[in-house]
């Protein structure tokens, strides 16, 4: 997946993981002050995704998706580079993200957010059809 300007990764060796730590540990609401050790764990369980740029092949974008391969997804640690903002990278980051685990044909996958909800109700995303029925536990925030 590509444009003009911008090009999608699901290429491990593609992410620089100080800038994603730096990104989210600094400035993501979800992930501040996220150390380091547990921000590369995460990325090892999981698969991980970028945009680049072409001009530069600077990385501006990051997601990851945690996945059993079978039946269930979580897309998270979503973050386009504020400079890049409004240039549909974020739209295309999630596309390539979904397209990357459509083959898989899995029932469910969930994520959450604060202020994207326009991003992923346009790649199919929808309130919870059953929130009584979702919980959650909490440890440690």
């Amino acid at each position: 997946m590509s444009s003009d300007l911008y090009v999608f990764t699901a290429d491990p060796a593609d992410l620089d993981r100080d800038l994603v730590h730096r990104w989210l540990s600094e400035q993501a609401y979800w992930a501040l002050g996220r150390p380091r050790e547990m921000q590369d764990a995460a990325m090892d369980a999981s698969r991980n995704y970028g945009v680049r740029r072409r001009d530069t092949g600077a990385q501006v974008a990051f997601a990851r998706i945690v996945t059993d391969n079978a039946t269930f997804a979580w897309l998270c640690d979503v973050f386009v580079d504020p400079a890049e903002r409004g240039n549909g990278v974020g739209k295309m980051l999630v596309r390539g993200a979904l397209a990357d685990i459509e083959p898989l044909h899995l029932r469910r996958t969930l994520l959450a957010t604060a202020d994207a909800h326009g991003l992923y109700a346009a790649n199919g995303f929808t309130a919870l059809a059953a929130p009584d029925r979702m919980m959650e536990r909490r440890i440690g925030l």
